[in-house]
Order: C-alpha cells, then structure tokens, then sequence
C-alpha cells in the first residue's frame, strides 16, 4: 500500500523520557497531543514511514505504537485510507477508563439565539463572483500589508453606501475596517480610556460591557424604555453607547427629541456618542430610520458590520470616527484586517449586490417576523418593528428554558446591568407589560426571552417555533 498521501504532513512530537522504550514514549506523546487539544477528531496523522523518518525510528515501532493507539480508541486506520484521530475524543477525554467520564451534553438540534442571520441565504455565488472580480483587477498592493484603516476600494464603497442608504456623512480618510464590531469597540474603549465613564443602555449586550471594562473604563448604566434610551447622564460620562435604529435587546427606536438631545449634550459637555447600527437596514413598518451620525459627524461615531447582512464569519465592520479620534483608534488597532474579505465586499457594494441581497434579506426575515407573532397569539412581544428578533415576556425563564429540551433559547437576565427580579409583578411593582404603554425605564428588569428568528436554516424554522411555543407552555403573560 502506498503511504505517498501522508508523505508531507508534519507533526511535532517530544519523545518523553520513561520506562517502556521508544515505542511506549510515542505512544505517550501522541495521547498527550490528543488529549491537550494539539491534535483534535479527525486530524489525519503522518504515514508510517514519515514519521519513523522523521524522528529516526523503525517503521515497525511507529506502526505498533499506532495499532495500540488504536486499539486504545484514540486512532482510526483504514485500509488505504490515512490515519485519524478518533471521533469524539475530545481534549481531556482518557479513553483508557472504559468510558466513565461523563459525556459532554449534546448542543440543541434546533436555535432561536438572536444575534446570527440565516447564513443558509449567504449570497455564494454573488460573493465568489465578487472575489473573482476584485482579484482580477487588485493590485500587487493590496496583497501586502497595507493602510491600518483597511483597503482604500472599500472604504470609499463604504462611503457612498453609508451616506445613500443610511444617511451618513462619511469620508473614506476617516473610516477604519475592523474585525467586526466587537473589535471596532474594544478599539474605541481604549483610545477613551482615561477620559471617564462609558454610559451604556440597560439592557445590554453583557459582552460590550466586559470590553469596556476590559479597557479600563466604568460603565454606567443607561434606563432605556420604549422610545429608546433617556437622554440622562451623569457628569462623569465621557461616552455613551446607543442602538438607536433598534435598541438591543429590547428593540426600540430612538426618538427624534432624543436623538437631538444625545446630541446636544455631547457638544456641550465635549463627549462623544457612539452609534451601533448593528441591524439599521431590517426595518418592516416604514422606511428603515437614518443614522444618528447625520446630526454631528464630529461628535458622534458610527459604527456598523457585516455580521447580520451578510454573515458572521467575513469579520468585517468599520468606524465612521471624528478627525480627532482617528490617530488614536489607530494606535490601538494592533493589526490590519485581511484584505481579501474587503476587497470582494467593495466589488458587492459597489455593483448593487449588497443592496439586493439586503432587500431580499428584509422581505425574507419579515415573513419569519409575521409567523412567529402568529404562532406566539396574544403574549407580550417587544422589538417587533425592526432588526432580527423579539423579546418574549414570561414569568419565569428558568422554567421556560428546562422545558426547551432540544432548543437553544436565550434569556433576557444576562443582559441587564442588574440582577432583575425573579418574576414580573413582584411586590409593589407594576406588570412589566406597561413598559410598553406607560414608557417606564426598564433598568430595574423583567424575565423575557432574546428569540432571534433569523438564525434558523429554512428547512428547520417551522419545527424552531413549534419547539418555541411548546417550550412557552403556560408562561404567557398577558
């Protein structure tokens, strides 16, 4: 049997001292590689006659320690076929104890998490032709390191996408391609380190909060209720985070006298107000709602992603930033984003893809949006204008959450500032469902549930809601 098919594959292994010679080490070294997560299920192995090369033994010895191996669990060999680490040997798994260890629980068939579009509906073969095109006519350049704020082709993309679709005023000099949002903030929170407080809405995503803190900035709470957050802010804040298209978790839409007041106190006060516009192009009732930025492109950030439109994995977002915070978000950006990504978004925007791609993605996630309203009948909803979930009222999350069996769901307790109360209409309290009609702050909380519609594959969406509604049971709130 030939062994060619293995002949270039490298493997580092230190040969541990200890009794049972040469063989027993290999042995000891593989399991350990195994079992530490160096090697992971179904990593294919060196050839027998490679390795014994390689680390100057017999090719009987690696051929015995192999068969062990595999007799212990840790190898699959087939005949003609290269050898793999087993399936389901997990790091830190000893598979010589007979199974006792307890198995890892099994991830949920179905997912209603928010957060993820349908990446079943990544538009394939529009990206690839994309790629395609850019390739064609890049420059040399661009395959190097290059400007820290990202490809010059997609920043003036992003441009004149931004000013069109979502009304900002953007110079492609001041925009910087990130990671993501999640890197666009960390960068953000590291240049205002030192400069006081990050204000925050509450609820909010808890991870935002570990990256402000990450930084070494405080984080002040900011009562939000249905019009959006309420413009009140202590002295201290040098910054305030805002969703203003569709506040996230709970889905309102900053009002206008709002959106002037932030606005305002940021010019008064010399602070900066930074915008996430994480979902502004899905809205169903009207016309999506412009970009905060439009009012002051001096004093407000604009910060954006590729994540919901297009999908999670491109890593891509930008900063629309002020002249005076571009030196110093730079200085913080560690490295450059990988430009082959943004040279095939530029080609997307720049020939009308983006744009049909979005208008297809909003009709689709609003047909999702109307089937689950339906399915859930007369329980309390909020967030149901805009973006790619709702919020779910129940009386207890805990009990919602053991009756999902095979669902992921995720409850709204993680994303307040606060521990809220363990059940709506505690004690002295009104019903949680007159947020919505008396606009009380939220900041003190109310159990619901995050249901992102979007995430599901097509094909498993009418059994994701079925799964919902079971898992609801009797915790209807109204």
């Amino acid at each position: 049997m030939s062994e060619d098919w293995a002949g270039s594959l490298d493997l580092h292994v230190d040969l541990p001292s200890g009794g049972g010679g040469r063989r027993a080490a290999l042995e000891r070294a593989v399991r350990e590689a195994i079992r530490d997560g160096r090697l992971r299920p179904g990593d294919r192995l060196p050839s027998t006659r490679a390795l014994a090369r390689d680390l100057g033994l017999a090719r009987g010895t690696v051929a015995e320690a192999y068969a062990q191996l595999g007799a212990e669990g840790y190898l699959q060999a087939r005949p003609g076929a290269p050898t793999r680490v087993a399936e389901g040997v997990a790091a830190g798994d000893d598979v010589t104890r007979g199974g006792n260890a307890a198995p890892a629980p099994a991830e949920p068939r179905l997912s209603l998490r928010p957060g993820v579009p349908d990446v079943g509906a990544f538009p394939r073969s529009a990206w690839v032709a994309a790629l395609r095109r850019a390739l064609s006519d890049a420059p040399d350049a661009a395959l190097r390191p290059g400007d820290p704020r990202g490809r010059p082709e997609l920043r003036a993309a992003l441009a004149a996408y931004l000013g069109r679709a979502r009304g900002v005023l953007a110079d492609p000099e001041r925009i910087v391609i990130c990671a993501g949002f999640t890197e666009g903030l960390a960068l953000l929170c590291r240049a205002l380190r030192g400069t006081g407080a990050l204000a925050m809405e509450d609820p909010c995503f808890a991870a935002h909060r570990d990256i402000a803190h990450a930084a070494g900035l405080r984080v002040t709470p900011l009562a939000v209720d249905a019009h959006g957050a309420i413009p009140e802010l202590p002295r201290d804040v040098a910054a305030v985070h805002l969703t203003p298209s569709h506040q996230f978790p709970l889905g309102g839409t900053l009002a206008p006298r709002r959106r002037s007041a932030f606005v305002a106190w940021a010019r008064e006060h010399g602070t900066l107000v930074i915008e996430d516009d994480y979902d502004g192009e899905f809205r169903y009732d009207r016309q999506p709602a412009g970009a905060l930025q439009g009012l002051d492109p001096d004093r407000v950030v604009y910060a954006g992603t590729a994540s919901k439109t297009l999908a999670p994995a491109l890593r891509l977002g930008w900063l629309v930033l002020p002249g005076r915070l571009l030196e110093p978000v730079l200085a913080a950006k560690p490295n450059s984003t990988p430009a082959l990504e943004q040279l095939a978004l530029a080609e997307l925007l720049a020939g009308g893809g983006y744009d049909r791609h979005v208008r297809r993605m909003r009709q689709r996630y609003r047909t999702r949006r109307d089937a689950l309203l339906a399915r859930l009948g007369d329980r309390r909803t909020l967030g149901i204008a805009a973006g790619l979930h709702v919020v779910v009222e129940v009386a207890s999350e805990q009990e919602v959450l053991a009756r999902a069996h095979d669902l992921a769901l995720e409850p709204l307790k993680p994303y307040w500032h606060r521990e809220p109360r363990s059940s709506p209409g505690a004690a002295g309290e009104s019903p949680p469902g007159r947020f919505t009609q008396r606009n009380e702050p939220a900041g003190r909380g109310f159990a619901g549930l995050v249901i992102g519609y979007a995430a599901p594959p097509e094909h498993a969406f009418a059994a994701s809601l079925s799964a919902l509604v079971e898992a609801l049971g009797d915790a209807n709130v109204g």
